[in-house]
């Protein structure tokens, strides 16, 4: 076909016979190509992506030879345009409408091919012919097995242009890309936000739609999407399929592995836009960050006091329950909070390790150091929401805070 590529329904004798005539006009059904010789008569490169757009539908019909005088029936399918047009070449004209003449009884989807409704009624049998001879799995299409038995090799055929990265197949490859380009083609119809996955879509529409349609056959509770529910299945089973490679700890989801990983490297990418101290981890730049708007989201249900932090509430709360969980093995007091008996040992001890490095006073509590440090630094980290003024210790922002009030 020379610069021109035809698949008229996967007929090679077609083909074939096509060969035969080179530089001729052959087909009588408004197909006509230009120089044929014989050599590179189809293009084998072309994408799915790419075929889908460049295609033009035909009805059955028969197509006679000039040269031959044989009839070709049944050219119905996909018949590819040119790929890349060059001067004195004419491409492919479109048939008419396609005849869909095999139906599907299950959903009345119809197929121009026999062999593409065999195909779709898989769907409905939920028959996998094709088998990986490595581990067993059956699927239902030769493609994905391909795709699959990549696993085993290690194949990754489809490389990033733009940053190296390989993938085993060309759709992860297409959605990967979208990171580099910013494409978010998938929108929501209710909000308006937009997404680089369709899957992503769907996840997120089931906020609006209230959907929670994966459930935990262990407790009965429910989730938006099954990766959820993977994550969720492994407190009851306790598996903990993330290993650190540098201490061996393991972790039941990967951005617990990622959070610990930064003890290792001592990466702190979070950073306070107020004061810019860095932090490992988001959530505790929020929690961090409540120093400088002040905010207390936890509140006590018995008394109403606010805490900045739920650890603050837990323990306070041991104040209304009596709750007494830390025994002092010398002397048999009993304390709601690890840190008051960490506190309180030291008095058996006389324990007074931490000294200020500036002035040389020694505490036994390492809170104490910091606030006592404070005196000495010029840093001021607690600023009223106010007025802005900055000052050094937390209590004497609260103090402040009361003349507002």
């Amino acid at each position: 076909l020379g610069n021109c590529c035809l698949d008229i329904g996967g007929g090679l004798h077609v083909a074939k016979e096509l060969r035969t005539h080179p530089g001729q006009n052959l087909c009588e059904s408004g197909v006509q190509f230009h120089q044929h010789n014989g050599k590179n008569m189809f293009r084998t490169d072309m994408d799915k992506a790419f075929m889908k757009s460049h295609i033009v539908y035909a009805s059955t019909v028969s197509a006679t030879c000039q040269e031959a005088g044989k009839d070709f029936p049944g050219i119905c399918g996909l018949v590819q345009l040119q790929l890349t047009p060059q001067k004195d070449t004419v491409c492919v004209e479109a048939f008419p409408s396609v005849q869909r003449q095999y139906e599907c009884s299950e959903c009345g989807k119809a197929f121009c091919r026999k062999y593409r409704l065999a195909q779709h009624q898989r769907v409905h049998t939920g028959e996998r012919p094709y088998e990986c001879s490595e581990c067993g799995k059956s699927f239902s299409y030769k493609h994905i097995l391909v795709q699959h038995q990549r696993v085993h090799t290690g194949e990754r055929p489809y490389e990033c242009s733009s940053c190296g990265k390989a993938f085993s197949n060309k759709p992860t490859l297409v959605r990967h890309q979208r990171i580099h380009t910013g494409e978010r083609p998938y929108e929501c119809s209710d909000c308006g936000k937009f997404f680089s996955q369709s899957s992503s879509l769907n996840e997120h529409q089931r906020i609006h739609t209230g959907s929670r349609p994966y459930k935990c056959d262990e407790c009965g509770k429910f989730f938006t999407s099954n990766s959820n529910l993977i994550k969720h299945r492994r407190v009851h089973t306790g598996t903990r399929p993330y290993e650190c490679n540098e201490c061996g700890k393991f972790f039941n989801q990967s951005p617990s592995l990622i959070k610990h990983q930064r003890i290792h490297t001592g990466e702190k990418p979070y950073e306070c836009h107020e004061c810019g101290k860095l932090f490992s981890q988001s959530s505790t730049l929020i929690k961090h960050q409540r120093v400088h708007t002040g905010a207390r989201p936890y509140k006590c249900t018995e008394c109403g006091k606010l805490f900045s932090q739920s650890f603050g509430l837990t323990q306070h709360q041991r104040i209304h329950t009596g709750e007494r969980l830390y025994e002092c093995i010398k002397c048999g007091e009993v304390f709601s909070q690890s840190t008051r008996l960490t506190q309180h040992r030291k008095v058996h001890t006389r324990e007074r390790p931490l000294e200020c490095s500036k002035c040389g006073k020694v505490f036994c509590q390492r809170a104490a150091l910091i606030e006592h440090q404070k005196l000495h630094s010029q840093d001021r980290p607690y600023k009223c929401s106010e007025c802005r003024k900055a000052f050094s210790r937390r209590s004497n922002l609260l103090r402040h805070q009361k003349v507002h009030a």
